[in-house]
């Protein structure tokens, strides 16, 4: 292990936390989406976090990309009562694949599951037991959100925030300086990304963080900065 790289990784984790712990007092605390609507005063679009019970760490984030942020939200929650797509969620795909390592699930659900952008009504039928099993598992995560309103784009100020948040929290993981607990649901994921990141997440995880990011994710929770739209194209960022 790199002392040095570690011994950075760590003050900048801890400011990455301090920045998490502002946007909670902002934003009055953790939901979940268990308990969640549409009417509850969501920004038009932002960057998420998930946190789980029993690990004491972020092991998520995620951005509203061509959508609005509860609508994003609102697709990883799945159907409240049960039931879901995850073939519009790469986060419902993840679990889902995590809970059939460790559950009793039918071989034609473990064939189908993941496979292909839609499905017919008899597949999906079979697979519903398990998509109900990954919206109370994902409703039952707590999860801050960070208003960022910017037009969608690579070069978003919200991608810039979750590539790097992303990439910063999984060196940590990869470093045993923040990794999930033993028990760690994830590390049954199919996904290699999502057990070496100890993150829920696959893209920007093995990617180099810009500790940059952190000056402006404090500015953003603290309201020193506000992102604003052009019409015409393009993002400005103001200070307050």
């Amino acid at each position: 292990m790199d002392i040095k790289n570690s011994a950075k990784v760590i003050r900048d984790l801890e400011r990455f936390y301090a920045v998490l712990n502002t946007i909670r007092e902002h934003v009055g605390g953790e939901r979940r989406l268990s308990e969640c609507s549409g009417r509850m005063g969501w920004p038009r679009r932002g960057v998420y976090f998930f946190f789980e019970p029993g690990e004491n760490r972020c092991s998520g984030a995620g951005l509203s990309s061509g959508t609005t942020l509860w609508d994003r939200l609102r697709t990883h929650r799945g159907v409240l009562g049960g039931g879901g797509n995850h073939r519009a969620s790469i986060f419902r795909l993840h679990v889902g694949t995590a809970l059939l390592a460790r559950g009793d699930y039918p071989d034609a659900v473990r064939l189908s599951w993941g496979r292909g952008s839609s499905a017919p009504k008899e597949v999906r039928r079979a697979e519903h037991g398990l998509e109900c099993a990954v919206s109370e598992y994902i409703g039952k995560m707590p999860f801050l959100w960070l208003k960022v309103d910017d037009e969608p784009g690579p070069a978003s100020t919200r991608k810039y925030i979750e590539r790097n948040a992303v990439a910063l929290l999984s060196a940590a993981s990869r470093l045993h300086i923040d990794p999930p607990s033993e028990g760690w649901l994830g590390y049954s994921c199919r996904h290699e990304a999502v057990r070496a990141s100890g993150l829920w997440n696959v893209d920007h995880v093995f990617e180099e963080y810009d500790p940059d990011f952190l000056d402006l994710f404090e500015r953003l929770a603290s309201g020193k900065v506000r992102i604003d739209t052009r019409p015409a194209g393009g993002n400005d960022v103001k200070k307050r």
